[in-house]
C-alpha cells in the first residue's frame, strides 16, 4: 500500500494504454515481493525494539530534558507510528498489492505513513538546529525550552503541519476495485495536476528543506568541533557527516523516482515502455528502503551515545530488586570522571561531543 501508487493500467499515451506498446523487458516481481517482505519484517522487529527502548529510557526525562532529547523522543514516536502499521504493508506485498482490510484502514494507514513521512524529517531538522545552537551559542535561548509553553506549542505546530500536509494527499486515497481491491492515491479529477502538486510538496517540505538544514548545521558543527580541545576530532567529525549521509541515502532515491514519475506524467512520450516498467518496479523498492530510517535513527542518535547507554543501564537497574541491583552495580561499569576529575573540562567534552543525545545529559 502506498499513497503515491499509480496503477499502470490507467497510464495512457494519446488515449491508448501504454501497455499495448511493445515491451521487451520482463521483471520478476516475485523476488521483489520476497525482498520487500523480509525488509519490512526487519524494520518491524528491529525498529520496534530500538524505538521502544529509546522512548522508554528518555520518557521519564521528557519534562526536564534539553531540546535535543525532546526532539529525539518525538522522532522515535513518529517512527513507532509507521512501524505499527508495517504488518499491513507486509501482507499487502505478499499478496501482490491487494488490499483486504477495507476503505477505513486504507485511508488511516496511508495517513499515518505520510504523517511520519513529514514529522520524522521535521524533528530531525530541528534537532540538528538545536544541537548547533547549543554548541556554538550556549547562552542563547533554546528552540525547545524546558520551562514555559513554547516547547509544547512548537512541538504541536510541527505535528499539526505534518498532519495538514498528509491530509492534502490523503483526501485522494481510496480503496479502488479493479481485478483486485487496491489502496491508491488516484484523484477523480485533474489527476496529473494533483499528483505533481503532491510530489512537489513532498520534495520541498520532506526532503529539500530538512536536508538543507541538516547538512548545513552538521557542516557548521563539524567546523566548530575541530576548534575544540580534548575531543576525538576525527571520530566526532566523521559521525556528524554520517548523520547527513544517512538522511540523504534514505530519502534521495525515493524522491528521484517520484520526479521521474512526474516527468512521465507530463510527457508520456519521453520514456520508453521498458523505462516505465523499471520506474514502477523500482518505486516500491525505494519506498521500502526509505523505511530503514526507522532503524537508523535510534542507532545513530541514541545507541552510539555513551550517555544513552548509561541511562539505559541505570533504567534497567531501577527495575531490578535492590539486593540484585547492588550486586549488578558492584560488578558493572564504574562511573569515572575523565581528565583527573575536572568537572569543567568534562562539561566542555560533553558540549563538544557530536553525539546528539550526549548534550546536556
Amino acid at each position: 500500500m502506498s499513497a503515491h501508487e499509480i496503477n499502470n493500467s490507467v497510464h495512457n499515451l494519446n488515449g491508448t494504454p501504454w501497455f499495448l506498446y511493445d515491451c521487451t523487458l520482463e521483471l520478476d516481481t516475485s523476488y521483489r515481493r520476497v525482498a520487500l517482505f523480509l525488509l519490512y519484517l526487519f524494520v518491524f522487529v528491529v525498529g520496534l525494539l530500538e524505538n521502544l527502548l529509546v522512548v522508554w529510557v528518555n520518557w521519564r526525562r521528557r519534562h526536564s530534558a534539553n531540546g535535543v532529547l525532546f526532539c529525539i523522543i518525538n522522532v522515535s514516536l513518529s517512527d513507532l507510528m509507521v512501524i505499527v502499521i508495517l504488518p499491513f504493508f507486509m501482507l499487502e506485498v505478499t499478496i501482490d498489492r491487494v488490499w483486504l482490510w477495507g476503505r477505513f484502514l486504507c485511508k488511516v494507514t496511508s495517513l499515518i505513513y505520510v504523517v511520519n513521512f513529514y514529522s520524522s524529517s521535521f524533528f530531525l531538522a530541528f534537532m540538528t538546529l538545536e544541537r548547533y545552537l547549543s554548541l556554538t551559542r550556549p547562552s542563547a535561548p533554546p528552540l525547545f525550552p524546558v520551562v514555559g509553553r513554547r516547547r509544547w506549542v512548537l512541538c504541536g505546530a510541527l505535528w499539526m503541519f505534518s498532519l495538514f500536509l498528509a491530509l492534502i494527499e490523503n483526501v485522494h486515497v481510496d480503496l479502488l476495485e479493479w481485478d483486485e481491491p487496491g489502496c491508491y492515491m488516484l484523484p477523480e479529477y485533474s489527476y496529473t495536476e494533483w499528483f505533481v502538486s503532491v510530489v512537489v510538496l513532498c520534495l520541498i517540505f520532506q526532503f529539500l528543506g530538512p536536508a538543507a538544514l541538516i547538512i548545513t548545521c552538521n557542516v557548521l558543527i563539524a567546523r566548530a568541533v575541530k576548534t575544540m580541545p580534548d575531543v576525538e576530532t576525527r571520530r566526532d567529525v566523521w559521525l556528524v557527516h554520517v548523520y547527513s549521509l544517512v538522511f540523504v541515502l534514505c530519502w534521495l532515491p525515493y524522491h528521484l523516482i517520484m520526479l521521474l514519475m512526474i516527468i512521465d506524467d507530463l510527457d508520456p512520450h519521453l520514456f520508453s515502455c521498458n523505462t516505465v516498467e523499471v520506474l514502477y518496479f523500482s518505486y516500491t523498492v525505494v519506498q521500502g528502503l526509505s523505511l530503514v530510517h526507522c532503524v537508523a535513527n535510534p542507532f545513530l542518535y541514541n545507541f552510539l551515545s555513551k550517555s544513552f547507554r548509561n541511562n539505559l543501564f541505570n533504567t534497567v537497574i531501577s527495575y531490578i530488586p535492590k539486593e540484585r541491583a547492588a550486586e549488578q552495580v558492584e560488578v558493572g561499569p564504574k562511573p569515572n570522571t575523565p581528565n583527573g576529575g575536572d568537572p569543567g573540562k568534562q562539561r566542555r567534552l560533553s558540549n563538544a561531543s557530536t553525539s546528539q543525545s550526549d548534550l546536556g545529559s
